[in-house]
């Protein structure tokens, strides 16, 4: 399937490993120039070089826990390919701050919604008014099945990533008359570094392999998971890159789950 988006510049925030990395090179594969982005300049710098072999990239480290963060990655964008970029997709993302809820502090709280929700408040306000300029945009936002099935231990993250996808439903309501169409994705358990940590932590708590800390997972944490597995990137990068093509023209406001059946119910 041609998804139409050759040629076209797009920004991917988290694009040093896991599923924005994955992502990158759906739509590097599709004829997509890209602008990788991340924290991490050495971890940032690898990934590029990697994902050059599939087309042009160009990385830009940039912290998007402040506006400065964001305004630095929208000036590098807009001179990287000489145009100003009409793709954006917020992989960006941590855990956060964990525990029980009467023991999480007000910076727990705080940095978790900087990451997960300010961030991309952040990038979108610094890109949309290109995307608006050229009539034509897509935005896809990472939100998690925690948005609509929280888990006790990692509120903070359920909260942010719900805010999240409230925020990508009503920019979608906004900005679509503009030709920018917002969406989300929603993994669910995905083979990544995030889950890998969380995997080996698990494994040394209960004194079991790692293999067996991921079966335990799903056993007792993610019942309705019905593929007994961890996703892989490339099934969420591919979802991505769909939201972001012309084939997905008429698709905006939308939460699209990649969970494996997760969420157990039948609303957003």
């Amino acid at each position: 399937m041609d998804l139409g988006i050759r040629g076209r510049i797009a920004v991917v925030t988290g694009g040093d490993s896991g599923m924005g990395f994955v992502s990158a090179q759906y739509l590097l594969r599709e004829g997509v120039k890209v602008v990788l982005s991340d924290v991490k300049e050495d971890e940032l710098r690898r990934a590029a070089a990697e994902l050059a072999e599939l087309g042009p990239v160009e990385a830009c480290q940039a912290d998007l826990s402040s506006e400065a963060g964001a305004l630095k990655l929208r000036d590098f964008a807009d001179a990287a390919f000489d145009a100003k970029p009409s793709i954006l997709v917020n992989a960006a993302g941590v855990t956060g701050a964990t525990g029980d809820f009467l023991e999480i502090d007000d910076a727990g709280w705080l940095s978790t919604i900087q990451a997960d929700l300010m961030a991309a408040v952040r990038v979108a306000r610094a890109f949309l008014p290109g995307m608006r300029a050229q009539k034509w945009g897509r935005i896809v936002f990472f939100t998690s099945e925690d948005a609509v099935q929280p888990y006790v231990e990692e509120l903070p993250y359920c909260a942010a990533k719900a805010g999240l996808m409230n925020l990508a439903k009503g920019l979608s309501k906004a900005y679509g008359a503009d030709g920018v169409l917002v969406n989300s994705v929603a993994p669910a358990f995905v083979a990544t570094p995030m889950t890998d940590a969380m995997m080996e932590k698990r494994a040394k708590e209960l004194g079991v392999s790692f293999d067996e800390a991921v079966e335990s997972f799903l056993d007792e944490k993610r019942p309705g998971i019905v593929a007994r597995r961890r996703g892989r990137p490339e099934e969420v990068a591919a979802a991505v890159a769909f939201l972001c093509s012309e084939q997905a023209s008429f698709i905006t406001g939308e939460n699209l789950r990649v969970d494996g059946g997760a969420v157990m119910t039948m609303a957003a």
